[in-house]
């Protein structure tokens, strides 16, 4: 850790974020540390606030793969992506000037949209019916066809994503250091016509997952990456890979199932 001195720091602008921004600068300027004010400039960078916060300065800042992102909570307790908490900084940069911490490393998701550039996704993309009715998917892997698909939506998530919106549809929680990606099911149709899997189910890597959109006049899908929507229109395949990874830092006390038994047991 010891190479890597700039940090900017994201946070929203209300006034109390704001207010915490100046504190956390004042603090790692007496540690010898540089704050920068454009993230291209930093090697390490610090989200300040919730893990909404977290997931915009990752996005906000390109998914870069040559920094390091830390997570700091300002709501009072620890979340799935916030391992530190703003009212214990001087401990915590102590941390790591003493390298009592760990980089760990979470896959994410490419996704591209026909021809669109792609983008990713550290959470999960989400494809839903923007109408009050169902819409059909065909799903195939590596290009085979798999099953056809009609229902609400689906979502597809990472391991660290797999505790978020694809938990509240009852997939299951992966553990990150596994290379793979989950797809799960929105309220699916199943009769004679239309058979899925009727559960979740998990991919390797290495394998490609597409979507294909009947055309049945309900062609303009809402899409969701993370904690946005994506604004595209006319959708007809959407294809997803699991992409590299981006780094975090987290105290060694402090691993992924102790995270997911602080929040959920």
């Amino acid at each position: 850790m010891s190479e890597r001195t700039n940090i900017f720091i994201y946070t929203k602008h209300d006034e109390s974020s704001l207010q915490k921004k100046l504190t956390l600068k004042e603090i790692i300027l007496k540690y010898g540390f540089i704050a920068v004010d454009d993230d291209k400039n930093a090697n390490i960078i610090i989200s300040l606030g919730d893990d909404g916060t977290f997931l915009q300065a990752i996005r906000k800042s390109n998914f870069r793969q040559d920094c390091l992102y830390v997570g700091i909570s300002t709501t009072g307790s620890l979340s799935m992506y916030c391992d530190f908490h703003f009212h214990d900084m001087e401990s915590i940069v102590k941390a790591v000037q003493h390298s009592q911490i760990e980089v760990r490393r979470y896959p994410i998701i490419q996704v591209i949209v026909d021809d669109n550039p792609p983008f990713y996704c550290l959470n999960e993309f989400s494809i839903r019916s923007n109408i009050i009715k169902t819409f059909v998917l065909e799903v195939i892997i590596d290009g085979l066809h798999f099953e056809t698909f009609r229902g609400d939506g689906m979502i597809i998530s990472t391991p660290t994503g797999s505790t978020a919106y694809n938990k509240s549809v009852n997939g299951a929680v992966v553990d990150p250091l596994l290379p793979c990606f989950q797809v799960s099911e929105l309220a699916s149709v199943n009769n004679n016509q239309y058979r899925t899997l009727g559960s979740s189910f998990i991919l390797s890597g290495q394998r490609q997952l597409t979507l294909r959109l009947n055309k049945d006049g309900n062609d303009f899908p809402t899409m969701g990456m993370d904690n946005e929507s994506l604004s595209i229109q006319h959708v007809d395949t959407v294809y997803i890979t699991l992409s590299t990874h981006i780094k975090t830092v987290k105290l060694k006390n402090n691993s992924f199932w102790e995270k997911v038994k602080r929040t959920y047991l």
